[in-house]
């Protein structure tokens, strides 16, 4: 989860979201990565963002918002969700071990341009636990895209958050749908509980 979604003065903030609602995931996020890192669970991350010359993102994307709050434009933590800015980083509670794999995706789906399904097949993961924010956007998008490669998904609903409370509870109500039409939710206490010791 980065610090330009999740800190009160990054760009999740300027644009007048309440940041404390994606806040209320980190401390879930905190516990299944520990739990995950002491089970010997590969831990991925991801982060999106773009080529500071913004050669990998497509102009529709780029023109959408305010003209001061686009991608590229100079934000609170340096320009808006460019590789290598303040605001691009993932937040120190949930930082990458050294050894963790960390993906740069530019849309909203981990698997879109990136090598994130040759990380997982090389490593033989056939199931993910998914978490992170927002539950409506980057989270439903990479379970979608997981999904139709064949992938199990498990989103753990309490490490998941969105600015808007109404599509968190949608959003995981969509996945679990018809005995879980592209996945699962379950919790944080539920997972950790089943995790090998």
């Amino acid at each position: 989860m980065q610090r330009d979604f999740l800190e009160p003065g990054g760009f999740g903030a300027a644009l007048g979201n309440d940041v404390s609602l994606l806040m209320a995931a980190v401390e879930p996020c905190r516990r299944i990565l520990a739990g995950a890192r002491e089970a010997g669970i590969l831990v991925i991350h991801t982060r999106e963002g773009h080529r500071p010359d913004l050669s990998d993102a497509p102009p529709a994307k780029v023109s959408r918002g305010a003209p001061d709050k686009r991608i590229g434009a100079e934000g609170p933590m340096g320009r808006i969700l460019i590789r290598g800015e303040a605001g691009h980083d993932i937040i120190p509670e949930l930082a990458p071990l050294p050894d963790e794999p960390v993906i740069d995706k530019p849309g909203k789906g981990a698997f879109y341009q990136t090598d994130l399904e040759l990380m997982l097949r090389n490593s033989g993961i056939e199931t993910l636990l998914v978490c992170g924010v927002t539950t409506e956007v980057c989270v439903h998008t990479t379970v979608r895209e997981a999904n139709d490669r064949g992938y199990r998904c498990l989103v753990l609903g309490d490490a998941c958050g969105s600015y808007f409370p109404e599509f968190h509870e949608v959003g995981l109500r969509m996945i679990a749908a018809q005995g879980g039409i592209f996945g699962w939710v379950s919790s944080t206490d539920e997972v950790l509980a089943a995790l090998p010791k």
